[in-house]
Order: structure tokens, then sequence, then C-alpha cells
């Protein structure tokens, strides 16, 4: 597939607007549809129903939530030409982009299941991205010339939000827990020791330090969940809802009932 000329988003939210914005400032005719009250993004031809917004696409940017993608592919899918590459951005799990496959497949069309690995407001089209399913590459060769860094994830749905999914499970996991150790800090009011103790740990932190957390967490799980639970009564005492550290308690309780639970580290 040569590079789109013609690219069709639904769905006009911060993403998606940002996306076409930047599609639009490169040259390309942009149409858009959204049924919200959005605003339309300078140089997008906004359309008030998506049949006549996808006709004669090249390329399909469905840019939604999980719980609306069955709906953007379905809204206009006698509409979108048979030859356009169909892209669903949605973060959603790899059953539901095989699902989307399925129903884009069955109507002659190139599907392919596209993760953003990066927050969408600075790079815009230059967001990183993962593409996997039967159109992958022809997306990327369509998409990869206008700006957007394609990276291939293989031939099937799911592959990519599989892995930018795994990626979440730590990094907004992460983010969790220094919230949550965060709130309690202030409210012991050591919060300036406490933020420069963890970024100390985390800019310090390599591949040694993580091997020996993964790997000496089932010698120690016994210890450690003794440590947590005194964590969750410190938490609670300054009124702060031990969420993360009770979960982390509970695993450890498990891995120290199954230590075989805790995968060894790739070599």
């Amino acid at each position: 597939m040569s590079v789109a000329r013609v690219v069709c988003v639904f769905g006009l939210g911060d993403a998606g607007a940002r996306i076409a914005g930047d599609l639009a400032a490169a040259g390309v005719e942009v149409r858009g549809y959204d049924p919200a009250e959005v605003a339309t993004p300078p140089g997008v031809v906004r359309h008030r129903e998506p049949g006549p917004a996808a006709a004669s696409a090249d390329v399909v940017l469905a840019v939604t939530a999980a719980a609306d993608a069955a709906t953007a592919l379905t809204q206009a899918l006698d509409a979108i030409p048979r030859n356009a590459v169909y892209a669903d951005l949605a973060t959603a799990p790899p059953a539901l982009k095989r699902r989307l496959g399925a129903i884009a497949r069955d109507a002659g069309l190139g599907f392919v299941d596209v993760a953003l690995m990066a927050v969408v407001a600075g790079p815009g089209l230059r967001t990183p991205a993962l593409a996997s399913g039967p159109a992958a590459r022809d997306f990327a060769a369509a998409m990869t010339p206008l700006g957007m860094p394609v990276e291939h994830a293989g031939d099937e749905p799911g592959g990519a939000a599989t892995r930018k999914l795994l990626r979440s499970v730590f990094m907004k996991g992460l983010a969790a827990v220094v919230i949550e150790s965060m709130r309690a800090a202030v409210a012991a009011d050591l919060a300036g020791e406490t933020w420069a103790n963890i970024v100390g740990e985390i800019t310090a932190a390599d591949e040694a330090l993580l091997r020996r957390l993964v790997t000496g967490t089932p010698r120690h799980a016994a210890r450690r969940v003794h440590e947590m639970e005194a964590a969750a009564a410190l938490l609670s005492e300054l009124g702060v809802e031990p969420t993360m550290t009770a979960a982390t308690t509970t695993h450890l309780r498990r891995i120290e009932a199954d230590p075989a639970l805790v995968p060894d580290p790739p070599a």
C-alpha cells in the first residue's frame, strides 16, 4: 500500500483530534466524525454522519474508547472502501481486537490493531505505535511516510494490544504505588524525604536490582508479608486507604504458599 492520501478519523477527542490535526498539517485530506460536542481540528472536514466521512478513505483511524470500538467499526461498514485499511487504536483487550478483526475480515476490510505507546498530547502523529493484524504492514506503509513511527508486531489482531497492556501493568501499577506512598508521606509530614527516596531508588535501578527483587521474593516472602502488614497498618493510622499495599500483601502470601508463581527473568 502507498502512503495514505485520504484518512478518516472516527473519534475527535484529545488523541484523535491531535492526530487528525497533524495529518491535515502534513497535507493529507482528513475527514472526521464524532457524535460528541467536541471541537474540530484545523484542516479537518467534519461530517455529521460516519458513512460520508469514511467514503473513499485509504485509512480509517478509530480513536475511541474500548467500549465504543465495535460501534466505530460497524457504524459505516458498508461505506468504507474494500481496499482501505481499518485501524483500531482503542486501548482494549486482545480478545476484543480479535473480534473486531473477524468483523472486518468478513466485510473484506484490512484490519490492524494499533497500540499507541506514549501519551499522544506531546508527539501527536509521531507517537510510537505498534501494529499487528493482517493489514499491519499496509498500515505502516501508509502512515510511516507521514511521520507516524510504526513497528510491526505480528500478523494477528491482539498482538499490539497484548504488548501495550503488559507494559501498562507495570507502568500504571508503578504510578499507583508511588501515589499511595506519597499520600501517606504527606500525612506523615515526610513528603520531601519520601519523594527523594523514591526518585533515588528509581533513577539508580538497573537490571541487577530488578533481578534481585524478583528472584529474592520467594525466599523472603514470609518476612515481606509481615513488613507490608506493618506498612498497611501505618497507612490506616495516617488515614490513607492501603489499596496497593494490601494487594502487595495478598500477592506475597500467595507466593509464600507457591513460590513457583514467580517466573525466572529472561537470561
